[in-house]
């Protein structure tokens, strides 16, 4: 079983580690990323349930690690992310079914603490 706290803190590291090796990559991905996060039709809720969809599809686990934990603070329920994931999973087929079970196991490790 992962630590999914562990695993998004050394992510985290690992993001520190790359800014420092590619500057002007890292500063653009991160004006592309405030740009989404800052338009206004979308809450910030939304747009993570639809990273989490196209992370499960892509098969990223630390992308969806990630969002989850975004998730998380922008207020996303587990039944919410639930239905986002049998979303997924009908788009993604048996190989976003097995995704869709660790982005779950993630939900509940990193909220385990807080009872939600």
């Amino acid at each position: 079983m992962d630590d999914w706290k562990t695993r998004m803190h050394d992510l985290k590291n690992e993001i520190r580690v790359l800014n420092k090796a590619i500057p002007e990559t890292t500063k653009a991905f991160g004006g592309l990323s405030k740009s989404v996060h800052d338009a206004e039709v979308l809450d910030l809720k939304t747009k993570e349930y639809i990273a989490i969809g196209i992370a499960l599809v892509q098969d990223c686990e630390d992308c969806l690690g990630w969002h989850v934990e975004q998730l998380i603070r922008a207020g996303g329920t587990r039944e919410e992310l639930a239905e986002v994931l049998a979303m997924g999973i009908q788009m993604g087929g048996g190989p976003a079914l097995m995704t869709a079970a660790r982005a779950l196991a993630a939900w509940d490790q990193m909220t385990a603490e807080e009872g939600a």
